[in-house]
């Protein structure tokens, strides 16, 4: 009975030292170990981009401290910062969890957004010049970019380009805009010390210092008085600087964006012919191969004979920069000059007629002009004061006012067997001095008059065969031979379309063709020059 007494005695011990040990384990496990509410998943086991980082008690705070993260990460960077967060959520319901410390999982959070940025997007800048884009890491070198084009003609740095808003865009698009280095700098310097004049002048004292100041306004400026050198310059097309986010990759380096933008290049453009063009003059005015003229027009040129016409378009190339800018300089210089042509108007002529009735000579003169260049082409010239040294003689023109009369065709179809000047000779005894265009054609093909006259020749002519000669109100006269009939008679009066004979192979002639000639002055030239 004693040894179970004392036995109990030991068991008793044992479960107190129990109890207290569990007391103790408790006691310091407790912070960590919550008693969770039953209200379904209440204990949450979180991994992020597939790192586990920890295990929280409300799944809202998961997304919370996401948020934070993200902010932590994009504050230690002034650019724009794309991360991945594939965020698994693993929840239970427990009574009692063990949950980790809010630092401790905001910091794994924090690391796993982090090791997974996926490209930093820079702050940069747009620039679009018509179809030319690059983008520029800062708004120092769209500065430096603009400046780059001025300097080209403003090498003092007389002028500088600055940016402004475009309160008219809803986006943010930014203008440049250009002023006078100087103006710019008082500008700055007197902006906040400015204050309103105050009126210090009334009655006649004001009415004096105002016509004292008309007469100075008015009185003539002598060559000293104006100032030389650049006095304006701008941009010629519109340019749009939009700030945006890019990866750097996009980014243009600033040396290449300055190439880009004002190296030229080959620009297609049309022009519009001028009288007395020709095709190997506008190939040698704009430097063109004659080849590539052809090529680049092919529905007007076929070979460099081709005939062209006033007011038709060619396409051609001419080296431009993306970005033009045109300026003004005020330039003062000596020179010959020649006074403008007189022209006397008689209404009796044609305007093919002009008759010089006064040779001109020279002036000389001195000049301030202010001239308007796009790049290094002059575009206009306005003399702002001239001194005439020596007067010049002008030249004195009678012309004619009278419009001439055209020449069309005179026949439907056929093609051409033979231009007019230089060949070999086709048959014995022909000249090889070609003085007309010859069509092949069927015999009995109509032949109409390429313009209204008056017939006076219809017969035979040694070596023409049966030919009709037409004299025209302008002096022209138009010769149709190796006809096989006749349909008109000397003297009579013909109109334009008119049938007058129809084509065949009479005379010295090789096969059934219309030979067509035209006579100015008594002296043929290539019809086709003058055919509508």
């Amino acid at each position: 009975m004693k040894h179970i007494t004392k036995y109990y005695k030991r068991l008793r011990v044992t479960r107190i030292k129990v109890i207290l040990t569990a007391l103790a384990i408790y006691a310091l496990f407790l912070p960590y170990y919550n008693r969770l509410e039953s209200q379904g998943d209440n204990y949450f086991s979180v991994t992020v981009n597939g790192v586990y980082v920890g295990k929280v008690d409300e799944e809202a705070k998961v997304y919370q401290y996401i948020r934070e993260a993200r902010r932590l990460i994009a504050m230690t960077s002034e650019e724009l910062v794309f991360m991945d967060a594939d965020v698994e959520i693993e929840g239970t319901e427990v009574y009692f969890g063990v949950i980790d410390e809010e630092k401790d999982v905001k910091a794994e959070i924090y690391n796993a957004l982090k090791a997974t940025i996926q490209e930093t997007m820079h702050r940069s800048y747009t620039v679009k010049v018509n179809e030319t884009t690059v983008n520029l890491a800062s708004s120092e070198e769209v500065q430096q970019l603009l400046d780059a084009a001025l300097r080209q003609y403003d090498p003092d740095g007389k002028y500088v380009a600055s940016l402004a808003l475009d309160s008219g865009r809803e986006l943010t698009v930014l203008t440049p805009y250009i002023t006078e280095a100087e103006e710019e700098e008082a500008q700055e310097e007197t902006a906040e010390e400015a204050e309103p004049e105050i009126q210090t002048q009334a009655g006649i004292e004001q009415y004096l210092t105002q016509i004292t100041t008309d007469l100075t306004q008015e009185k003539e400026l002598d060559f000293s008085d104006y100032e030389l050198g650049l006095s304006g310059i701008g941009f010629q097309e519109s340019i749009e600087v939009v700030e945006a986010y890019l990866p750097e990759e996009e980014l243009t380096d600033i040396d290449t964006a300055i190439n880009l933008i004002t190296e030229e290049q080959e620009v297609q453009q049309l022009y519009t012919i001028q009288s007395g063009d020709t095709l190997s003059e506008i190939s040698m005015q704009f430097e063109l191969p004659m080849e590539e003229l052809i090529a680049m027009n092919p529905d007007k040129l076929q070979s460099e004979n081709s005939i062209i016409h006033v007011d038709d378009e060619l396409v051609i190339t001419v080296p431009e920069p993306a970005l033009s800018v045109i300026w003004e300089e005020q330039q003062y210089y000596e020179e010959n000059y020649d006074a403008d042509i007189i022209y006397v108007d008689n209404d009796d002529w044609y305007t093919t007629q002009q008759v010089t009735l006064q040779e001109p000579v020279q002036g000389y003169r001195k000049v301030v002009a202010s001239i308007t260049y796009r790049n290094d082409v002059e575009q206009s010239r306005e003399i702002l004061k001239e001194e005439i040294v020596v007067e010049a003689v002008p030249k004195i023109v009678e012309r004619g006012t009278k419009i001439p009369p055209t020449y069309i065709k005179p026949i439907s179809g056929g093609h051409i067997t033979s231009g007019f000047g230089y060949r070999s000779a086709p048959t014995r005894g022909a000249s090889s001095n070609h003085k007309g265009v010859d069509w092949a054609v069927p015999i009995g093909t109509t032949v109409v008059a390429s313009s209204s006259g008056t017939v006076v020749k219809a017969g035979w002519a040694s070596g023409y065969g049966y030919v009709v000669y037409i004299n025209h109100a302008d002096g022209r006269q138009t010769r149709y031979g190796h006809l096989s009939k006749v349909l008109v008679s000397v003297g009579q009066y013909v109109t334009q379309g008119q049938a007058i004979a129809r084509s065949g192979n009479s005379g010295r002639s090789t096969g059934p063709h219309l030979h067509f000639e035209m006579l100015i002055g008594g002296t043929a030239v290539n019809p086709l020059n003058y055919l509508q």
